[in-house]
C-alpha cells in the first residue's frame, strides 16, 4: 500500500512560490526597463515599444505553459513504468520536474515566442529590428513561467484586452495615463494571478 506522504515539491511549494513572485517583480523592474531602453533605440513610438514588451510577456507564458504540459506528459509516461511509491505518481512527476527543470529546452520556447510575435497583428516594427534583440527578457519570462507551472496551484497572468474596463484591483495606471478615463487603451505589463485572484498588479494605460 502506498502511504499518503507528500512529495518534496509540495513541501517546498510555499518557498518556491515566494521566490517566483519576487522574480516576476524583478523582471518587471529590471529586465523590462532594459528591454524598453533597447527597443527605443530602434523605435521612437513609446506605445509600440510597450505593446511589444507586453505581448512578449503574454506569449512567453503561453509558450512556457505548453512546454510544461508536453514535458509533464513525457515524464509521466516514463515514471509510470517503474513507479512504486511511497508518494503518488503525480507527486513523483512533480518532484522530478522541479529537480530537473534544466531539461526544459528554454531556447526552443524562446524561438516559439519570437515566431508568434512576428505574426501578431497588434505590433509592427521597422524591418531593421528583430525581436531577438529582447531575447534575454523573453528567456527570463519563459523560465519563470515554466517554474510557476510546478506550483500547487500554478500561477498565471491575467488576460487583457484593449478597451476593457480598467480594474483597480488588477492594474496600476501608468504615469502618462488619463486618470479620469475608465477604459484601458493598452497594457504595459500583465497582472499575476493565482486561482483567478490577483497577487501582483500589472500596469495599463488609460485614455479617453
Amino acid at each position: 500500500l502506498r502511504s499518503s506522504s507528500r512529495g518534496r515539491a509540495r513541501c517546498t511549494n510555499a518557498s518556491r512560490r515566494t521566490c517566483l513572485v519576487i522574480r516576476f517583480g524583478d523582471i518587471y523592474a529590471k529586465e523590462r526597463l532594459y528591454a524598453e531602453t533597447l527597443l527605443r533605440t530602434y523605435i521612437t513610438d513609446v506605445e509600440t515599444v510597450r505593446r511589444i514588451i507586453y505581448i512578449a510577456a503574454v506569449e512567453s507564458f503561453h509558450a512556457a505553459k505548453m512546454a510544461y504540459r508536453q514535458f509533464k506528459i513525457r515524464v509521466r509516461e516514463t515514471l509510470s513504468l517503474s513507479h512504486l511509491g511511497p508518494e503518488s505518481l503525480e507527486d513523483a512527476v512533480l518532484d522530478y520536474i522541479v529537480r530537473h527543470e534544466d531539461l526544459h529546452n528554454v531556447q526552443a520556447t524562446v524561438n516559439e515566442v519570437i515566431c508568434s510575435m512576428n505574426i501578431n497583428p497588434k505590433i509592427s516594427f521597422p524591418p531593421k529590428i528583430d525581436f531577438i534583440v529582447i531575447s534575454s527578457l523573453i528567456r527570463e519570462l519563459c523560465c519563470v513561467a515554466f517554474s510557476m507551472q510546478t506550483l500547487v496551484p500554478p500561477l498565471d497572468i491575467a488576460f487583457g484586452t484593449d478597451g476593457e474596463l480598467f480594474s483597480e484591483t488588477k492594474y496600476h495606471r501608468s504615469f502618462d495615463s488619463d486618470f479620469t478615463a475608465a477604459l484601458v487603451a493598452y497594457h504595459v505589463w500583465p497582472a499575476l494571478m493565482e486561482n483567478d485572484v490577483v497577487i501582483v498588479k500589472g500596469e495599463a494605460v488609460t485614455k479617453r
